[in-house]
């Protein structure tokens, strides 16, 4: 199945990678390979911004503010600098905003694996917002979506999946994602299906789900019509044994 649906598979692996964090965000946010600027308004913002009153907290805003504009002027080399002194500094807001930045930078330089360490690091950060961690760990998952296993991914976001929050949708298509990539149909269905009914669902995900529904379909009406035309057994002739003219007895005259 999969050979025939690999470049699809890479097709959806590319497009879950490379979205916009802005509009995902705005759409419960799949898995975002930007900028993590709006993380600040969306995750946490308002209490990050209220930090900044004080002085300490108001310091370190500067200096992430700062290194996301060198981001936005490409100065790539000097917002790594100044994103460590952000992360030197301790304060548990803004360390994990410059971690997100950071995965963003590794990502963009085509640096999957960097991406992948930092956002593992944040989604296990005793001082990171709930939030923010489960957004780094869906990152993550989205990022090993080539490599863990379909069992691996299960147990990392069932949680998440079976969850209330605005990040389930994303889990859920993700694990539907991974079980379509390991040849699960049953598993991605029963997964992808009830997001199509969920109106809460957000636009470019159920875009995808189609998408694998369809491959899925065209994959099983494939298989139906490979499959070789069930012969009926043949039931062996009987052989016919002849039975011998039975003896007319003798009829003797007197």
């Amino acid at each position: 199945m999969v050979d025939k649906n690999d470049a699809l598979s890479r097709e959806i692996d590319e497009e879950l990678r490379r979205e916009k964090l802005e509009k995902l965000w705005e759409q419960y946010g799949t898995y975002v390979l930007g900028a993590a600027a709006t993380l600040v308004l969306a995750v946490g913002g308002y209490q990050v911004y209220e930090q900044r009153k004080k002085s300490f907290a108001a310091e370190n805003g500067a200096r992430y503010d700062a290194a996301v504009t060198l981001i936005e002027q490409s100065k790539t080399d000097e917002a790594q600098k100044a994103l460590s002194e952000v992360l030197a500094s301790g304060h548990a807001g803004y360390a994990s905003l410059a971690q997100l930045q950071l995965a963003g930078i590794h990502l963009k330089a085509n640096r999957p694996q960097d991406a992948l360490a930092v956002f593992e690091a944040l989604a296990t950060s005793p001082s990171a917002d709930a939030d923010i961690k489960t957004f780094a760990l869906l990152q993550a998952a989205a990022l090993r979506l080539g490599q863990a296993d379909f069992t691996e991914l299960q147990n990392r976001l069932k949680p998440v999946a079976e969850g209330s929050t605005a990040w389930r949708f994303q889990a859920r298509e993700l694990l539907g994602t991974a079980a379509f990539k390991a040849g699960k149909f049953d598993d991605a269905r029963a997964q992808l299906t009830p997001l199509l009914a969920d109106p809460e669902t957000p636009r470019a995900a159920l875009d995808r789900i189609q998408l694998i529904l369809a491959a899925m379909a065209s994959a099983d009406a494939g298989k139906t019509a490979a499959a070789p035309a069930a012969t009926v057994p043949q039931t062996p002739a009987k052989e016919q044994t002849s039975t011998p003219p039975a003896e007319t007895p003798a009829q003797g005259g007197k």
